[in-house]
Order: C-alpha cells, then structure tokens, then sequence
C-alpha cells in the first residue's frame, strides 16, 4: 500500500514585479516556406495548417483526402519571422529573456540574425538569454526543421540496434519514426486520427526584463503529519537574481479562510537559486476537502503570497489551495491470488467510471476555452469522475485541468510515450528530463490529477513482443526501458512530487511488475493492476468474453460519427459505407467489417435499396452496436467490484475508450468531433449512474445486482417487468419488497429461471418478450429503467414498426419533446443535426406510449430550427 497526501495550490495569475518587465509576442508573425514562394501572416499561438486555411490557401484539413493532399505542408521546412520594438529602455534592464511555453517542435531561434538556441522537444519551456543581443528594433525567427524529416534523420543516426516501430500500419496513412522526436505522437497518425505532423509556435511567447531579482516559478508540495493530524505545506520558489549583492526578503503567507498567516525573512544569494519554505495550517480550523464528482464538494481556499525584497521589489502570487489526499491500494484480497489494484480519496474507496482523453483537434489553436468546458461538462453529465489523459496526445492546457478542479474530474496522467519503444541516447534522455520535471512542477497544484503514469502500452508491448523482437537482443531492450521509465521519468517525479503514486506504465501489474524487474512476464494478467481490453470479434453480449480484472483502464468498440458530423467534410459520392471516403477515413485494420460482423450478430443489417439510406441506417446501427457492447461491457466491470469468483474480481475502474474525437472519422469515441453525443454517451449517462441494477443471465438463470456508488446506504426497491415486443402494456410486473442498499458495494438483488420467469408470465417466450426493472423508493424512481433481450432483436417476434411523433415546445432555454409511440420501439434515437446541445435522454427502449425528452441547447436556437432539423429513428425503421 502506498499512502500519498496531498495539499494543492492551483496557481493563478502572473504576478506583479515592481522591477520588471513583460512583452507579449503573441499575435501576427510571417510565416514562409522553405524555399521562400509562400509566405503570409500567421497567428502565434498556432501552427503552419491553420495560417495557410486561413489565408484560403488550403482548404480544411479535415475535408476528404486532405490529410494525404497536405502531406507536403509538413515535408518542407518552415520559418516564422517577426519585427518588434521594445516599449521601454531596455539598457536599463540588467537581464533579459525570451520565454517560450511551447514550440512544435525543432527549430533553431535567431534575434537581429544571432543564432541564440535550439528546440526540440514540444513539451517543455525554453528561455533564452538575450542580454546582449537584444535591441529596441528586433527581428526574431525561427527556422523549423520538417518533424518527418527530422525523425526520420534520429532514426538513421540510432545505428547500434533498431528502435521500433519503424513506421505504423499502412491502413493509418502515416508518418514513420515518431518515437525519435519529443512531439504529441498521435501527430504521426493514429488508428483513430490523420497524420497531421504541425509546425509553429504553440504556445506563448514573451520578452521579460529585470533587475536585481526574478521569481522564474514556484510551486508546492504537501505534507501531512499523521501523528498530529495536521497539513504542513512546503512552498518551492526558485530566483534568478541577477544583483551583485545578496538580497533579503520577506515572504508572507496567507490563506484567510483559515486563518493562516505566516511571515519569513531569507536572504539570496547571486545567481540561480532554490527557497522553500515550511508552512503550517491552522489546526484550529475545519478543513473542507476536495471531492471527485458524485462524491462531495470540490472546496478550494484562496491563498496570496507575497515576496517584499530590497529596494521594493514585490512579487504577488495568488492561488486557490485544495486539500486532498489519494492512496494506490495494493494490497493481498482474502480469496484471491494476486493483489488490490484500487484507489482511495481521503482515505475513501472509489470506483473510477470515465474514459479516455485524446487531443481535441490536431491543430491546438482551435481548442477554445468553449470546447474544452463543453467536452468536460459532458463528462460529469454522464456521471462520470474520471478521465485519463492518454500518454499518445499531449500534456493539456493549464484550463483543462483547471475545469477538472472544478468539476471534480480525477485525471490519470500518462506522460507522453505510446505503443513504441525509444531511444536512450544522452540527449534524448536530458530532452525527457526537462519535460518532466517541467510538467509535474506545472500540474501537481492540480487535485485532479491522481496519479502518473509513465507510458501507454510499452510495458507490454516489450513483454508481448508486438514488434518481433529476436530474443537475444531483448535484454538490451529491457534495460532501456527501465532507463527511461524508472531510472529517469519515475526518478524525477518521485524527486518532485512525493505527493502522488506513480505507475510505470499501463497496462501493468504494479507492485508485481515491480517485483519482477518493472517488467511482468504478463502485464494482462488480471490479478494485479490494470489491463487493457479489446474484442471485435467474439459476440459482446457476451459477458463470458470479458476479463474480471482489478482495473479496466482501456476498453471498447468502434461506431461511426452521425451523417450530419461527416457530411461537413464529404460530398454526395462518399455518402456509402464502401465508398472510398469511408475506407479512406477509417484507420483501424477490418474496423468497418468488424462493426457490421458485431452489428450483425443480434441486429438485421440495413436493407433499403437507397444509397443515402443505408449509409444512415448502417451510421446508426453502428451506434447501436457499439453503445449495447461498451454498456454490457462496462456493467459488468461494475457488478464485479464487491465480489471475487475463481480467483478474479474486486473491480474497481472502468475507462472506455475513447471520450472524444479528433476528426471526423469512425473510432471509438462517444463523443464526436466538436462535442455532439453518440448513442453510447447517453448509455454512459445510464451504466456510470451512481445507482444502477444491472442484469444479466448465466446458464438460464436471470440475476439482478444493485451497484452502489453513493456515500451511504438507502432503502429501496426492485421492479421487475416484462414486456411482449408487441404490447406497451407490461405482461407481468414483480415488486421485491423493501431492502437495504449498501453503500460503495455490488450484490445480488434477484434470481430466477429463465424458464420460470417466462411462463410465470404467460405466453412469453425469449424471442417474444423484454425484460425492464428499475429501483424505487415510495413509488419516486432512484434509478433509470434497465432492460434485459432474451433473445437477439433479429430474432424478435411481435416486434412492430413504431409510428413516433414529437409535439416539441420551449420552457425558457430549454426544449421539450413530448414523444408518442404506437409499438414498443428499441433504440429511439432523436436528432437533430448540427442543432449544438443534448438531450436529456436518447437511444432509450420505448415501452410506454408517451415520454417526455428535453433538449438542452449549447448555443441560442428556436423552437422553428429544431422543428425543421428534427428526425427520428428506431430499429424497426431500419428492416
């Protein structure tokens, strides 16, 4: 068991220096290409792409082929160029520097022609000293180097021994060698995105100017006295001071709210230099803690610090504190081999529900603040309180976490390695150095973030062999994954934040990984740590086929996004699911046979003799498919945390794969690109609800659990209901009487015979009826209708063609739709095309003549747009 307490300053602001001076670079450069016949101006923050769309010199990115068509903006070899003047005297600034946040990804940096450092690496800060260089005019550029190109050149350099993958799958339309430069992976193309290999200055870029003395960051460490039962804080602040003389200080620390102030005197010498400072909470007063959602408040205290240092300079931090503390649970469980793999928030068990984060969009300028908090509040809408932030993408935006805090979202943080093995060269491993101890100084104020993880997938993609590696040359492979992983990534976190568990990869067996040199022999091994999951093949209604394993961290099924998403990026002749678009836009191996081989097994494949039609018919059934797997799936992970059968169980997470889109393209994703709900989202909202009776059969016998995620135990009962497909009145209906839900915990509610419950109701047979059952309280509903088939639909008799109409009215910003059906009809599905918002509920099994939906808009729309816009579906529309 491995204890990690944590107090969390979440840094705002910039602060206030009374000797300095700043100046933004951000704004309008020239960008030219290699050989100089295109140049234009182009917005910094942003990337090469986005300048040439929006000079109209490329289409969209995303439209039809031009992922292939612009293969060459990242083949050539650009510079981004600026001229500015400097407001204010700069030789009466004794250092100054040029700061850059981000920069994607090699270039080398030149001022008025002087060459004045080199980048690398996407993920880390540089700041280069101008002093001497710097003038009141100034012309700044920065020359990039083709990241193909240059990954291609580190992977010719690595003569001593291959280092793969050399290039991904032919069906991914790619770039090869992205393990050999530090840049969001996924840019090279993944078996879900484009290869969209961007150039350009990311991030923000600024000139600061100072005098004696500046704070070049600072951040925090927790520390928990057990025995005094008190926090204690350590405040890491590090100064270039640039004074010939020491200078003294003052440091005051507050945090109102808890009435705690403390005041410091030290002393700084010249030159670079590290202060902490040890401060202690008022013991006196009741300290709210930070909550994941569902489970309690996310209470913050706002917390200034001020540094008075000679000569009146100041600086002024502010910051909001949070108070949380998260354990990895590893420990032996009675009846079971193996060990727990499970984490506590303030010393309380969790079950993680969530998914997993890929980058928004390829091009990092058009992830808005308004995405990211559409994206995120999704998250908690479908009662969600987990993301992790997957190691193939990037290290997200300071907001990103911010809305986390805010929402209560646990984040598991990957660093950025994916699905390869790397090089360990010297540079190489100084570039990873600087990332990391960058990124944890960055992120750990966050109480989102609960754990790092060092990679995605290589633990076992070393231990599996993915990438046919001759025996005899493994052991040189495994020593350089325990360099990177252990001796260089976990040692640098470990040196920077004590204050979180971190995990070598994933998936892995934790402790035993550990235990057997930080690589298992089988890292899927489902008696220790997490495991990653995925069949296309085998049925998925099925729950035989899944793995009862401590921790499900990667799981899913493929669907394609709804004709009004890809109809913005293709035209009339790709509108068939065989066109060449649609091969085209699929990136996973066999991925659309694979979804109609899995639809076809319980569903009737779309029919209609309309092109356009069945392109439709067959988007949605693939939603279909994919929402009744990943729901099957998940509940079952879910009824599997309370009890161990044949040595498995204790399951304590569950993340599908994947949260959201970064094209618009068929992958995983329950959410397309821009943010619009698929069917399986709305599932989520419904298999992640912190109450839920799951069903399910096992040799003819039907069970109902009760799954409990809520904080304390209720009273409660089970409704059991049985439907024929061509009746809306229930055939039979069975109440159990009142019992008592235990909190935090799986049990069994109800069992019964297949056959027995089918003639307790009478002229019931699998293929005629449907099984629904809820949970109550005093007839006031505690949770959603679930439902059982007990058969394959395609095997449904009785099942009628369901006539529903929709009377749609307007209750201030909200919409309502009031439904009415003429038969019983699975899988309704209401849309309303490119209408940005969400409904209330969707995908639902109709078994009631009325029901009533809202719509809830994202943006100001009206009754008359959603009534021309509105369509909707339901299996029986598709045969």
């Amino acid at each position: 068991m491995r204890l990690c307490l944590l107090l969390l300053l979440a840094l705002c602001g910039a602060g206030i220096t009374a000797a300095a001076r700043s100046l933004s670079l951000r704004g309008s450069w020239r960008v030219r290409s290699g050989n100089g016949s295109l140049e234009l101006p182009g917005e910094v923050p942003g990337c090469v792409h986005s300048a040439l769309f929006q000079r109209n010199l490329i289409q969209d990115p995303y439209y039809r082929f031009n992922d292939l068509n612009y293969r060459w903006i990242s083949l050539d070899n650009w510079t981004y160029s600026k001229e500015f003047k400097i407001p204010f005297d700069i030789s009466k600034w004794q250092k100054v520097n040029l700061v850059f946040e981000g920069v994607d990804t090699v270039a080398e940096v030149l001022l008025n022609n002087v060459s004045i450092g080199k980048t690398n690496n996407m993920f880390r800060r540089y700041s280069f000293d101008i002093t001497g260089v710097v003038k009141t005019i100034n012309f700044i550029e920065l020359r990039f180097q083709s990241p193909v190109l240059y990954a291609a050149q580190q992977s010719r350099a690595h003569t001593r021994y291959q280092v793969p993958p050399d290039c991904p799958p032919s069906v991914q339309k790619g770039e090869c060698h992205v393990n050999f430069i530090r840049k969001e992976q996924c840019s090279f193309s993944w078996d879900w995105g484009p290869a969209f290999p961007t150039q350009g200055i990311w991030k923000d870029v600024r000139i600061e100017a100072y005098n004696i003395c500046h704070l070049n960051y600072f951040t925090f460490s927790p520390l928990y006295d057990n025995r005094a039962q008190e926090w204690n804080l350590e405040i890491e602040s590090s100064f270039d001071v640039v004074s010939s003389k020491p200078v003294s200080a003052q440091v005051i620390v507050e945090i109102p709210k808890l009435q705690t102030q403390q005041t410091y005197n030290i002393e700084l010498q010249p030159g670079k230099r590290i202060v902490e400072l040890f401060v202690k909470i008022n013991k006196n007063i009741t300290v709210e803690t930070w909550w994941p959602h569902g489970h309690g408040n996310q209470t913050g205290y706002n917390m200034t610090i001020l540094f008075k240092l000679d000569k009146d300079l100041k600086f002024k931090k502010s910051a909001k504190v949070y108070f949380r503390t998260v354990e990895l649970i590893e420990e032996p469980i009675e009846g079971s081999p193996g060990l727990s793999f499970y984490f506590k928030i303030n010393g309380f068990p969790i079950f993680l529900k969530g998914s997993n984060w890929i980058p928004a969009d390829s091009f990092q300028d058009r992830v808005n603040s308004e995405l990211l908090r559409l994206l995120l509040q999704s998250v908690v809408d479908a009662n969600m309180n987990t993301l992790r932030v997957w190691g193939g993408g990037i290290y997200e935006q300071d907001e990103f976490y911010e809305l986390c805090d805010e929402l209560g979202i646990m984040v598991w943080q990957d660093f950025m390695f994916a699905c390869a093995l790397y090089p360990t060269d010297r540079d190489f491993m100084d570039s990873v150095r600087a990332e990391v101890t960058y990124q944890v100084r960055r992120l750990k104020s966050h109480p989102s973030i609960i754990t790092w993880s060092g990679n995605n997938e290589n633990e076992a993609a070393l231990m599996m062999n993915w990438y046919h590696i001759d025996f005899s040359h493994m052991g040189t492979y495994i020593k350089d994954y325990v360099k990177l992983y252990v001796k260089n990534i976990r040692k640098v976190v470990l040196a920077e934040d004590k204050t979180r568990p971190f995990i070598t990869s994933s998936p892995t067996n934790g402790a035993e990984s550990i235990a057997e040199g930080w690589l298992s022999a089988n890292p899927y091994n489902t008696k220790f740590g997490d495991i990653h999951f995925y069949d296309y093949i085998s049925d998925c209604w099925n729950w035989n086929v899944f793995p009862k394993a401590r921790f499900a961290s990667e799981y899913g099924y493929q669907s394609w996004p709804s004709f009004s998403t890809l109809e913005k990026v293709s035209t009339k002749e790709d509108w068939s699911y065989k066109s060449r678009f649609s091969l085209h836009r699929q990136h996973h191996e066999n991925g659309n046979d694979q979804m109609l081989l899995q639809a076809g097994l319980h569903f009737k494949l779309p029919q209609s003799t309309d092109p356009l039609r069945a392109f439709k018919d067959t988007i949605y059934l693939t939603q279909v498919m994919q929402a009744q797997c990943v729901k099957t799936e998940t509940e079952f992970y879910r009824r599997s945390r309370s009890e161990i059968v044949n040595g498995e169980g204790h399951t304590m997470g569950a993340l599908y794969w994947q949260l959201n889109d970064i094209w618009q393209a068929p992958s995983w994703a329950s959410l397309e690109y821009g943010g619009k709900w698929k069917m399986l989202h709305y599932f989520a909202r419904h298999f992640f609800a912190p109450l839920l009776p799951v069903g399910f059969e096992n040799q003819s016998v039907f069970f109902i659990y009760g799954v409990s995620d809520l904080r304390s135990d209720c009273n409660v009962t089970l409704t059991v209901r049985v439907h024929t497909w061509h009746s809306l009145e229930p055939l039979c209906s069975r109440a159990t009487k009142h019992f008592v839900m235990k909190a935090g915990e799986a049990v069994l509610l109800y069992q019964e015979p297949v056959p027995e419950l089918l003639r307790r109701c009478g002229n019931c047979t699998r293929q005629s009826c449907v099984v629904s059952f809820y949970l109550s309280t005093d007839s006031k509903l505690l949770s959603s209708a679930n439902y059982h088939f007990l058969s394959s639909l395609k095997e449904a008799v009785g099942l009628q063609k369901a006539h529903i109409t929709a009377i749609i009215s307007q209750q201030e910003d909200t919409f309502v739709f009031d439904l009415e059906t003429s038969a019983i009809a699975p899988f309704v599905w209401l849309d309303v095309g490119n209408v940005p918002g969400r409904f209330s509920d969707n995908g639902f099994l109709m078994t009631e003549k009325t029901r009533t939906i809202f719509f809830y808009p994202w943006k100001p729309t009206s009754k008359s747009e959603l009534e021309q816009s509105f369509r909707v579906t339901s299996l029986t529309d598709i045969y």
